[in-house]
């Protein structure tokens, strides 16, 4: 990414700006001996089988990196100076922010987090200033959200936004998927934040345990060996779902409805993206839960759902002729892996009925799937397919990836995530916390990703879609308050009563 020069602000003046930044964010070097042990503990450091997909997965046209578009509104004008060096002095304390991808030797097609010893604050840190418009702020961010990370650096890039009206600013965080999941993101995020500790899962304080050798590794694959039977039974059961679960007639341009589907349209060569923000009363959907039952997650995906089917309407093609699937990720995240840098994720597949009519209808078996889903387990299904990219050793990913790459159209149309915020109040250098806009990505044949996270008493939902695929997102946008509406409205007991 270029830097942008603001407006109003000489070129010195903002080469001064990032160079004060880029100071804060000098660091002792490590002592010999720390450097020695990291050497020595580059497994520790090593990706995952997962994580090393998603770089597999990158290309041009659909890079694999989170967002997050945030807002803060302070009481007072603060410069850019001062917000570059907050975030400076921040990002100095998180190593993980400094270390980039190398390949190893061990396993073969395997990489690992190392040191970053070329590390340029400015080539990660952007101040832009917005210029005059109603759309100012989505249309930069769809461009930058575009924009692939590069790969041989610190796979992260934070732009800093000025120029918001009454004094506000925007932040948009790019993390690629290989170095967080959703979860993890929220977690890095959030250290960036005034009043949170320094320190995170990627200290390395404790030297990892060392390898068994002899007669005790012997011992240890002998109490290991009932596990990985059950762990091979469970990979055979989720590759056998997902192949019943492939949809051969995605691949036919000429089958019922496919034309119509949200995300099955091809990507043009040249990647244009667009981004609309949406915003709900948080209480509104606790109301639908408390009277209908399920949980919140339900009643957005009731929502969704709902909007789906209007802006289908509004493109004159009919519902009833049409079946859209989400993918809907889950975190794998327990006590034991909370501490875990690597992504631990799986998901569910669930089918949107936008064949209904009825907004409460559409709750029901929205609820009934979803509990289906959650019945059998994130580890079951042909939702787990995370779970099994997690299993196929780093050589065999030359062979699996290119099927994997495919593979998303004939599963699924669009994702549907759901990232948790701490509800508490957030500041940063002083300033509130306004709004936070989750970003999907868009996996090769996707064109709609939907994003939601819940702050305070807002829920902000963050729509990002292949433009050329998709050019009337703000319809699809507009539907959604609508949606939540008809399904309020359609609360009474005895709507209540038949979900129940």
């Amino acid at each position: 990414m270029t830097f942008v020069y603001p407006r109003r602000m000489g070129r010195k003046k903002s080469q001064a700006l990032m160079s004060s930044a880029r100071h804060a964010c000098l660091v002792e070097a490590p002592h010999p001996v720390n450097i020695a042990w990291r050497v020595l503990s580059v497994d520790h450091e090593r990706l995952s089988p997962l994580d090393t997909a998603f770089l597999r997965l990158e290309s041009p046209q659909a890079p694999m990196h989170l967002g997050a578009l945030v807002t803060f509104q302070p009481r007072q004008r603060i410069p850019p100076a001062r917000l570059l060096a907050v975030l400076g002095e921040r990002i100095a304390r998180i190593p993980a922010l400094r270390q980039r991808v190398r390949t190893t030797w061990l396993p073969p097609g395997g990489a690992a987090w190392t040191p970053d010893t070329t590390f340029d604050l400015s080539r990660h840190v952007h101040l832009h200033r917005l210029q005059r418009g109603k759309d100012a702020l989505t249309m930069l961010v769809g461009k930058l959200i575009a924009g692939p990370l590069d790969l041989s650096r610190p796979l992260w890039q934070i732009h800093l936004m000025t120029g918001l009206p009454d004094r506000r600013f925007a932040l948009l965080i790019k993390l690629h998927h290989a170095m967080a999941d959703g979860l993890r993101t929220v977690e890095l995020g959030l250290r960036l934040f005034d009043g949170f500790t320094d320190r995170g899962p990627d200290s390395t304080d404790a030297r990892p345990p060392r390898p068994a050798h002899g007669i005790a590794a012997l011992a240890r694959s002998a109490m290991e060996l009932p596990h990985a039977l059950s762990v091979a039974a469970s990979t055979a059961s989720i590759a056998a779902s997902v192949l019943t679960h492939v949809r051969l007639a995605a691949l036919l341009p000429s089958a019922p409805g496919n034309s119509a589907r949200t995300a099955t349209a091809k990507q043009p060569p040249a990647t244009a993206r667009r981004l609309a923000l949406v915003r709900l009363d948080a209480q509104d959907v606790k109301q639908v839960r408390q009277r209908c039952g399920g949980t919140d997650h339900d009643v957005l995906l009731a929502v969704i759902t709902g909007a789906l089917r209007r802006w289908r309407l509004a493109n004159d093609q009919r519902p009833k002729d049409l079946t859209l699937r989400a993918f809907i990720p889950v975190s794998r995240r327990s006590r034991t892996t909370q501490s875990q840098r690597h992504n631990v994720l799986s998901g569910y597949l669930c089918d949107l009925p936008i064949q209904h009519e009825d907004p409460i209808a559409m709750l029901h078996h929205v609820r009934a799937a979803m509990d289906r889903n959650k019945a059998a387990g994130f580890a079951r299904g042909p939702g787990a397919f995370p779970v099994l990219a997690e299993r196929i050793p780093a050589p065999a990913q030359h062979l699996t990836i290119p099927l994997l790459r495919r593979a998303g159209p004939l599963l699924f149309d669009t994702m549907i995530t759901n990232v948790p915020i701490p509800s508490r109040p957030l500041t940063l250098a002083g300033a509130p916390l306004q709004h936070v806009y989750p970003i999907a990505p868009l996996a090769h044949g996707q064109t709609l990703g939907i994003a939601l996270s819940t702050y305070r008493a807002s829920v902000h939902i963050g729509l990002h879609a292949d433009h050329h695929a998709v050019p009337d997102l703000d319809r699809l946008a507009d539907a959604i308050p609508t949606a939540l509406a008809a399904l309020t409205d359609s609360i009474s007991p005895a709507s209540a009563a038949a979900v129940g």
